[in-house]
């Protein structure tokens, strides 16, 4: 019979994301009973038909703009499917929005990488929806820089309940915050801004303006940056006035994206939208930054879960799929094209997470403090920059049964690139590492004498190179993309090796720190046990 289907894998479900994965466990090890597991219970949910279904669905079924209702009055509400739903009020009864601002019981001196861990596995599931989620929590941060804001808003942000109905926010019982920042003739350069912002009496002030990109625009307030006399200043937004009414937001339309389908995002006119200044005025760019650190290590984490949830399924295709009578996984070539993607996806899941450890022990180690500073961008620049790559090869794994949408190879793919986009693109995260060096040098002492000291016999070689590379950038900006690069690729080292992750370590270091050049994936030779790599890092359920 024509109809009856052989040789094709069956569908990844019914698993577990966090126990089916070795490192990640391993990089938990030290994680309280109790988020242990609750990381167990997430692994299940994320693996299960239902929240496969409801992925699908969410970036099937996209967001629709209503400027008006049908009696045309102007209301500027986007309509999002149950399922886009049913994700997000998940992920914010799990704290995803708000568990680094809480006392978490388990989670004290790690709640950074506690929280990293939830954000990778629910990456691995669907990252449209955990856009309003890292702005809610990282938006927080800017809050900081005003105290009343922050004892206003936060205690209604970290309620842990979902809300999405349309009211002011005191009457809300969970609020989220988004962003409006770039503007078209600008985009990265927000100092070009023409927004203005009028003041209105006391902390107050109108808006005017558009927003080019202005992501989840349900969200209940927005931080925005305008113009005043003494320059680009931050301001709390809210999108409904507490009588009910709008807050001046018009809604020009909803971008047609490539990816990142199930989040909408949208152009905005401002017409006289009251906000409230956080911090001090011209101080804009300074009151957000502590924000943009937070969501750059969201971005690194989530491209090391869509990565791992893609090679998953790669593997599990090779493993039940037969050509020429012989498994694909036994195919020598596939086995090293596999183990070549899964030490990229070990590289970048260790960085991530190494970043995050850095951001919890930062207050008390001057050596974790300058990692987070100057390793922020050169994490978010090589871990997402890699992601579409590895994304495509996976579904190449699968021929034309990754390419098509009903697989889930299709959407990851599609979602790849906005990682590296936002929030700094590759440029940015290099110019941005450039700036450190040239402001703070010290900082990458204390980081080189880290990265020398975990990648042991290496160290002083690898080093060596890394001070011959800042010695160019230093006078070569044009370089910035290799000491970025370069820099990366030694961390992802030396964090494998610190955790122990022996032949997997040395064969990344032999292939990515010796200087071979490499284009494709599959660049492994005999030296290095390509089945042993694959099956240690996505063993067989």
């Amino acid at each position: 019979m024509t109809d009856e289907a052989t040789n094709q894998s069956p569908p990844l479900t019914g698993s577990n994301a966090w126990r089916d994965d070795p490192l990640l466990v391993q990089l938990a090890e030290d994680f309280s009973e109790s988020v242990r597991k609750d990381l167990d219970g997430l692994g299940r949910f994320v693996m299960s038909a239902e929240a496969q279904d409801l992925a699908r669905l969410a970036n099937i079924e996209v967001p629709r703009l209503k400027t008006h209702d049908r009696f045309g009055n102007r209301i500027d509400i986007v309509e999002y499917h149950p399922a886009y739903h049913a994700l997000l009020r998940r992920s914010i009864a799990g704290g995803l929005h708000s568990s680094v601002w809480e006392n978490g019981a388990g989670e004290t001196g790690k709640r950074h990488q506690v929280r990293a861990a939830r954000f990778y596995l629910t990456a691995e599931l669907e990252s449209g929806h955990l856009c309003p989620i890292t702005m809610t929590s990282a938006s927080l941060a800017a809050l900081m820089a005003s105290p009343k804001l922050f004892r206003e808003w936060a205690p209604r942000v970290t309620t842990r309940k979902y809300d999405q109905s349309q009211k002011p926010p005191v009457e809300k019982a969970g609020l989220t915050l988004g962003m409006g920042m770039t503007e078209k003739q600008g985009g990265t350069d927000v100092r070009a801004n023409t927004t203005k912002a009028e003041r209105a009496g006391g902390s107050f002030y109108k808006l005017t303006g558009h927003k080019w990109f202005m992501s989840a625009p349900m969200s209940d307030a927005f931080l925005v940056l305008g113009q005043v006399r003494e320059g680009l200043s931050c301001f709390l937004v809210p999108r409904i006035l507490g009588d009910g009414s709008g807050n001046g937001f018009r809604f020009q339309r909803l971008k047609d994206k490539l990816g990142n389908r199930s989040n909408a995002s949208s152009e905005v006119e401002f017409v006289n939208a009251i906000g409230e200044m956080i911090g001090e005025p011209g101080a804009g760019i300074r009151t957000i930054m502590d924000m943009v650190t937070l969501t750059r290590l969201d971005c690194a984490v989530a491209s090391s879960g869509i990565m791992r949830a893609g090679l998953a399924e790669a593997v599990h295709h090779a493993r039940h799929r037969h050509v020429f009578g012989t498994a694909l996984i036994e195919q020598p070539l596939m086995q090293r094209v596999l183990a070549d993607m899964a030490l990229d996806v070990a590289g970048a899941t260790a960085l991530s997470f190494r970043l995050a450890r850095s951001f919890d022990e930062a207050a008390s180690d001057r050596g974790e403090a300058a990692f987070a500073r100057a390793m922020t961008p050169v994490v978010k620049y090589w871990v997402c920059k890699i992601a579409p790559a590895l994304l495509y090869e996976a579904m190449e794994c699968l021929g034309g049964n990754g390419y098509v949408e009903e697989a889930p190879l299709a959407r990851y793919y599609r979602e790849a690139p906005v990682n590296a986009i936002w929030e700094g693109s590759g440029n940015v995260m290099a110019l941005d590492v450039l700036r450190v060096l040239g402001r703070a040098p010290a900082l990458f002492d204390d980081v080189l004498a880290g990265i020398e000291r975990d990648l042991g016999t290496g160290g002083p070689g690898t080093i060596g190179v890394l001070r011959a590379a800042m010695q160019v950038a230093s006078s070569d900006e044009g370089s910035a993309r290799i000491l970025t690069e370069q820099l990366a690729l030694s961390a992802a080292a030396a964090e494998l090796k610190r955790l122990g992750a022996g032949r997997i370590a040395d064969a990344f270091i032999e292939t990515r720190l010796a200087g071979q050049w490499r284009g494709t994936y599959g660049m492994l030779d005999a030296r290095h046990d390509a089945r042993m790599i694959v099956d240690t890092l996505y063993p067989a359920g």
